[in-house]
């Protein structure tokens, strides 16, 4: 029965089919009896199914009074669900009319299975659970789902199964199979309005929730020290994101290498398989921070034995700023090459001289492991000394054979490189 209908009838709502004798006897044994009314919500029991008229008898409770659920009604359910219903079975029903033109209650179980329903769409809101739906159409806009008795909507943009950039005939065979299978969505509800029967649902919002909640369940399972394998999932400015299971942690970008990464492409590609370490675990934001270079050898550990002042290197330019260019050597130690140290020392600006990725011969004018800095320069000369091969940390070289340098400037410069810091950014912040 629709709404139009309903408004026809008349309002017969003090009606009430019982003898006095029969209303006294009642009160005499207690029973709380609430004569029906046009358009509430009543429990009832299925006392009747009638198959060849395609009608159901119900009893409402606390009305000793039958109802009648005609064949128009039942058109309107799902006929799976009108195959389960069995004598005995409680329902939902909504009182259409008290007394019909025969002297019937007509109730109507569709729309009282519909008003429970809105009643609790309305809770799923307030709640965020996520439910699942089934596909029963598609328009341009996004697709048709039903949500027991309701049919609702997901726009195009709130998908994730059919991603809104499948377009055309793809998007529409794509469609049609999650139609033809019966595949359930979990969906969020993001807007409910009973008046004007609207109910919008998210894919989207609640795959971010199940994200979420096996994100914290993975959390109780990890160890901050604990090394895991996973999967790049993508890279940013400032770091990359790792999946480890259920979920994505982030490697910031200083913690990407012991050299300085100016982008986390540089050393990573979108699905690379690797080895990180748990930095932290941040169960109270739902965090989880990753690190490459803890499971790779520290430089500074044997830059003592490896590396002297005065010795010829070869690096690769890291990174060039106004006053120089770091430099990292093959094994990831980082140094400056500051600007009064290339070249002759006369450069005016680094940019036309040097870029990133160039390979560049030069010597250590400090080492300092201890601080954990190293600076470069060229204005010694660049090339091989008698006993000295290129890279060659045993070779003796004294003051004569070098120029002096400025220890004020190598110093000052190394302490004008800016330091990066850990970012605790989260994946859902960068989206």
């Amino acid at each position: 029965m629709d709404q139009e209908y309903l408004d026809r009838q008349p309002d017969d709502s003090q009606n009430d089919d019982l003898s006095e004798q029969e209303f006294l006897e009642l009160i005499e044994k207690g029973f709380d009896y609430r004569p029906p009314r046009r358009g509430e919500i009543r429990e009832a029991e299925i006392l009747q199914i009638n198959r060849d008229r395609n009608e159901i008898i119900v009893e409402l409770i606390g009305a000793k009074q039958d109802g009648l659920v005609t064949s128009k009604d039942l058109e309107h359910l799902d006929p799976s669900f009108v195959d389960s219903l069995e004598v005995g079975m409680r329902v939902p029903v909504f009182v259409l009319q008290p007394r019909d033109r025969d002297g019937n209650l007509v109730v109507s179980i569709n729309m009282g299975l519909q008003q429970n329903d809105w009643e609790d769409a309305i809770v799923l809101k307030e709640t965020e659970e996520v439910v699942p739906v089934q596909v029963v159409g598609f328009n341009k806009g996004g697709i048709l789902v039903r949500w027991r008795s309701l049919e609702g909507f997901i726009p195009a943009s709130h998908m994730v199964t059919v991603p809104p950039t499948l377009q055309g005939q793809e998007r529409i065979d794509a469609l049609n199979e999650l139609k033809r299978t019966g595949q359930p969505i979990d969906v969020k509800v993001i807007e409910v309005n009973p008046e004007r029967r609207r109910l919008i649902f998210s894919e989207r919002e609640a795959q971010r929730e199940i994200r979420a909640q096996r994100k914290a369940e993975l959390l109780e399972s990890l160890n901050e020290g604990k090394v895991v394998r996973g999967t790049v999932t993508g890279l940013r400015d400032f770091g990359a994101f790792v999946n480890i299971g259920d979920a994505d942690g982030l490697i910031h970008v200083s913690e990407l290498a012991w050299h300085r990464v100016d982008h986390p492409s540089d050393v990573l590609s979108v699905g690379d398989e690797i080895d990180v370490f748990i930095l932290n675990l941040d169960k109270e934001n739902n965090r989880i921070a990753l690190s490459r270079k803890r499971l790779l050898p520290d430089p500074w550990e044997t830059a003592d034995s490896k590396y002297h002042e005065g010795q010829l290197v070869e690096g690769t330019v890291t990174n060039v700023v106004d006053f120089g260019a770091f430099i990292a050597l093959d094994d990831g130690l980082e140094g400056l090459l500051h600007l009064s140290e290339m070249g002759d020392g006369s450069l005016k600006e680094p940019y036309s001289y040097v870029k990133k990725g160039d390979r560049l011969q030069l010597r250590i004018s400090r080492l300092e492991p201890d601080r954990r800095r190293v600076g470069f320069t060229q204005r010694w000369g660049t090339e091989i000394v008698e006993g000295e091969s290129e890279g060659d940390s045993s070779a003796e070289t004294t003051e004569t054979d070098l120029p002096e340098t400025s220890d004020e400037i190598t110093q000052e410069s190394s302490e004008a490189a800016p330091e990066s810091s850990e970012n605790d950014v989260s994946e859902d912040e960068t989206e």
